[in-house]
């Protein structure tokens, strides 16, 4: 696991927008149409397909996994710090949980955090602060200085 918790909370974190999604299917794709749309004006350099596949994994992780006795919510949320993208997914899932698997060829499923792990320069995952657990990516160099 990579860790994405430089910047957290840092000085030069700004919070460029945030969404709440019913734990449900059709959140991932509404995700990333308001990524797409709430990031654009903001100039991003990376490469954005890259950053809707982490999104769309990591949202559908928290839907497939996450776990609550009452009713609850994914929060997506994304920042610039300094020039770097963080992406957080919030759900209410246990983070001891959250594993990176290694599937077999031959298995439809599983392959999530090993794409994050490969097209993200760090990850994180933790205790939200909203309760449950975040899975967090960082994209290095997303804005030019």
């Amino acid at each position: 696991m990579n860790d994405a918790t430089e910047g957290c909370g840092s000085p030069d974190q700004e919070l460029l927008g945030a969404m709440t999604l019913y734990p449900l299917a059709e959140s991932v794709p509404r995700a990333r149409r308001w990524f797409l749309k709430f990031i654009e004006p903001h100039g991003i350099a990376c490469p954005l397909d890259d950053c809707l596949l982490m999104i769309s994994e990591l949202v559908t992780n928290a839907i497939l996994y996450g776990r609550a006795e009452e009713p609850w919510l994914v929060r997506v949320e994304w920042s610039r710090v300094g020039t770097r993208l963080r992406v957080d997914v919030h759900n209410a899932g246990l983070p001891a949980c959250v594993r990176m698997r290694r599937p077999a060829a031959d298995v439809a499923h599983g392959r999530g955090l090993c794409l994050v792990n490969a097209l993200a320069d760090s990850w994180h995952v933790g205790p939200s602060l909203f309760g449950g657990t975040v899975v967090s990516f960082v994209v290095a160099d997303a804005w030019q200085s």
